[in-house]
C-alpha cells in the first residue's frame, strides 16, 4: 500500500484537484468516501427505507451522512468512533469502542432489540508507513467489524466493509464465507485507481 502523507505537496495537489472532493464541498459531504457508499448502494441496494444499521468507525460522518438519507424516517443510523464526530440529523452517535460492554449497552439500549439489517465499515487505522504493520493493523480493524457483525446483525443481514488486498485478504475472504452466504467485491470508481483498496460484501448471513 503506498500512502502519500497528507501534509505531502503532491497529496494536497491530489486532494484539492479531486473531482469527488469538489464533489463532497458542493453536495455538503463531510468526505469523498460518500460517493464510494452512493455508487455500492445503487448497485446493491443495501440501505432503503425502514434499513437498520450500524456505521463502525464512522467519523468524520461521510457514510452516516448518506445512510441517514436513505433509511427515512422509519429506518435508523447508529453510529460508532472512538473519534468524536459532529451531530447529524436521523444518526444516533455513539463515543467509544465498540468492543467494550459500555458501548455495546449503549447501543443496546439504543437499539429496543431490533436486529440490525446491515452493518458497514470503512475504517481504516492511523498508517504508520511501514506496508507489513498497516497491513496487520487493518485486518486487526476488520476482524473486530466482522465479529461486531456476527454478533448484531440479524439472520439475512448485510455487512459491508473496506479491506485491502495483500497479506491477510485470502483469510479474512475465507473468514466472511463461513459467516455470510455470498460474498462479493466492489471496487466504486470513487476509490482511487492506485488504492489497493476493496470493499467486501457479505449478503446473507447465516
Amino acid at each position: 500500500m503506498v500512502q502519500r502523507s497528507k501534509s505531502s505537496p503532491a497529496w494536497m495537489h491530489e486532494h484539492v484537484n479531486d473531482p469527488y472532493v469538489q464533489r463532497a464541498q458542493k453536495d455538503g459531504y463531510r468526505a469523498r468516501a460518500a460517493y464510494k457508499l452512493l455508487e455500492i448502494n445503487e448497485k446493491d441496494k443495501l440501505i432503503k427505507q425502514g434499513t437498520v444499521l450500524a456505521d463502525l468507525g464512522s467519523a468524520p460522518g461521510s457514510w452516516s451522512q448518506v445512510a441517514a438519507k436513505l433509511v427515512g424516517k422509519n429506518g435508523k443510523v447508529f453510529a460508532l468512533d472512538i473519534l468524536p464526530m459532529d451531530a447529524i440529523e436521523g444518526v444516533d452517535f455513539i463515543q467509544g469502542d465498540f468492543r467494550e460492554d459500555d458501548v455495546l449497552a449503549q447501543l443496546e439500549n439504543l437499539l429496543q432489540n431490533r436486529p440490525l439489517d446491515l452493518v458497514i465499515c470503512d475504517m481504516a487505522p492511523n498508517m504508520s508507513g511501514n506496508d507489513t504493520i498497516d497491513q496487520a493493523r487493518s485486518y486487526y480493524l476488520c476482524e473486530l467489524a466482522l465479529d461486531f457483525a456476527q454478533n448484531h446483525l440479524k439472520t439475512g443481514g448485510s455487512f459491508l466493509v473496506k479491506v485491502f488486498q495483500g497479506s491477510g485478504y485470502q483469510e479474512y475472504l475465507t473468514a466472511m464465507r463461513q459467516i455470510f452466504a455470498t460474498v462479493q467485491t466492489r471496487k466504486p470508481d470513487a476509490s482511487r485507481n492506485r488504492s489497493s483498496e476493496i470493499y467486501l460484501l457479505g449478503k446473507n448471513k447465516r
